[in-house]
């Protein structure tokens, strides 16, 4: 078995609905995203170290990724009730999160060096010391998403063979992990 196909068998075995490797340097990169983090949206701007502004500027992150010749990129696919089936949504998170953790102990295994990313930012703690003003308590263990670094996922997802959007009454989450 060749070592790209070991490592979508990896994610398979782990949880993932789909998992897929790219090339780095065909990963769509939008500054422009930025302005989505900014916005808050998702409420962790300027309160969690892994996301902006304190990851670091939008240019600098680019350039850390595309260090990088390869990134295994993987989803994971939950039915929930509905749309406001808030509870589904977070018991989704944490299966993909899961999954993302158990790809990881190969990943550490196979790669001294890697970047994992993954949906919604860092979940490390339950509460980003950010928030209290106080250093990171886990700095080695701080994982960022791909948002944070400008990928847009959505046109990640078609490269990768993958659905952004799978279907009504479904969330779908994306994780990668950058590799040389």
């Amino acid at each position: 078995m060749e070592a790209d196909d070991r490592l979508v068998k990896i994610c398979i075995d782990a949880g993932a609905y789909k998992s897929y490797i790219i090339e780095t340097d065909k990963i769509p990169f939008d500054e422009n995203l930025r302005s989505y983090c900014e916005m808050n949206y998702c409420g962790h701007y300027g309160k969690n170290y892994a996301c902006p502004p304190g990851i670091g500027e939008s240019k600098e992150l680019i350039a850390k990724a595309k260090e990088y010749k390869k990134a295994l990129v993987f989803q994971t696919v939950t039915e929930i009730k509905d749309s406001f089936d808030f509870e589904g949504m977070q018991e989704a998170q944490s299966r993909h999160t899961k999954a993302a953790d158990k790809i990881n102990e190969h990943i550490r295994k196979l790669f001294d060096n890697y970047l994992q990313l993954t949906a919604g930012g860092c979940k490390v703690c339950k509460v980003c010391a950010q928030v209290d003003d106080k250093p990171c308590k886990f700095p080695d263990k701080a994982i960022s998403s791909l948002e944070a670094y400008c990928m847009n996922v959505s046109t990640l997802a078609g490269l990768c063979n993958m659905k952004y959007i799978n279907g009504q009454n479904t969330v779908t989450f994306f994780g990668a992990f950058l590799f040389n």
